[in-house]
């Protein structure tokens, strides 16, 4: 998790979280029961760690051992990269581009740790330690609390249900590989990528954000059939500089670099005069 640049603004209330300068325009949000938040937290947390046992099972399926798949989930612990590698591993990738995949899909949680670093402002101490469970549904969970208090209730609760259970499942899973047959048959792979997509999907509100993820997606089934496993992961994140660069194009309008031309020039003479 990164660390604290600056102090998040208050709101007024009192922990309050807001994400703008304070003034008239601020938000200020209603104080959220400890009860309510532990609630959510716990439906996350259990609601995907039980999805651990798809992984444990898709993991041995693809020829790790019991060993490797356990470690997977104790020291990387985000779904969607661990399923990526396994996923690529079992297509016949190669190992190397299996790893990169796996890597960059899980680059996102470095910009995660950004926001939640000034949500939760965490003693320095303890931050190394909260650094390994800034993933999707901490970071779902813990971004909508309106106080700081709530914030961090969210995350605690959230990292230690959904680390425990996903470590127990996926232990659970990797063990009962062998009496589950042909692991293909069951479609389990497809269980926490479901459920990222369930988390993801309300996320995306604006419509840069929805043609991206739309971009992203086209991109990495267009790319799927004739590319190594694990290489349209990667490259279906060429979709946000994509659309930023068009939606950019777009805003500014045709013609607006010969009017910004116009007045650099005007500019230059006022000076010269």
């Amino acid at each position: 998790m990164a660390e604290q640049t600056a102090p998040p603004e208050s709101t007024g209330a009192p922990g309050a979280i807001s994400a703008g300068p304070p003034g008239p325009a601020a938000e200020v949000r209603p104080e959220k029961p400890d009860a309510a938040v532990v609630r959510d937290a716990l439906g996350v947390g259990i609601a995907v760690g039980l999805s651990g046992f798809a992984f444990g099972v898709t993991s041995a399926g693809s020829g790790l051992s019991l060993l490797q798949t356990c470690v997977l989930s104790l020291l990387v612990f985000t779904g969607a990269s661990q399923f990526a590698l396994v996923g690529a591993l079992a297509a016949g990738g190669n190992p190397y581009t299996a790893a990169a995949g796996a890597f960059f899909l899980g680059v996102r949680n470095a910009f995660y740790g950004l926001r939640l670093s000034q949500l939760l402002a965490l003693p320095r101490a303890v931050r190394p330690f909260a650094a390994h469970w800034v993933i999707d549904e901490t970071t779902a969970v813990t971004l909508p609390q309106p106080t700081r208090r709530a914030a961090r209730i969210g995350f605690t609760v959230t990292g230690l249900t959904l680390y425990v259970l996903w470590n127990l499942t996926t232990l659970v899973g990797a063990l009962g590989a062998e009496a589950l047959g042909d692991t293909d048959a069951w479609g389990l792979d497809a269980a926490s990528p479901a459920v990222f997509l369930a988390l993801l999907a309300p996320m995306l509100r604006s419509t840069t954000e929805r043609v991206t993820a739309g971009l992203a997606v086209l991109l990495a089934l267009t790319l799927l059939p004739v590319l190594p496993a694990g290489v349209p992961v990667l490259l279906s994140a060429l979709a946000a500089p994509v659309v930023l660069f068009l939606m950019g194009r777009a805003k500014r309008g045709p013609g607006t670099g010969d009017e910004d031309d116009a007045v650099t020039q005007r500019k230059k003479g006022g000076r010269r005069s």
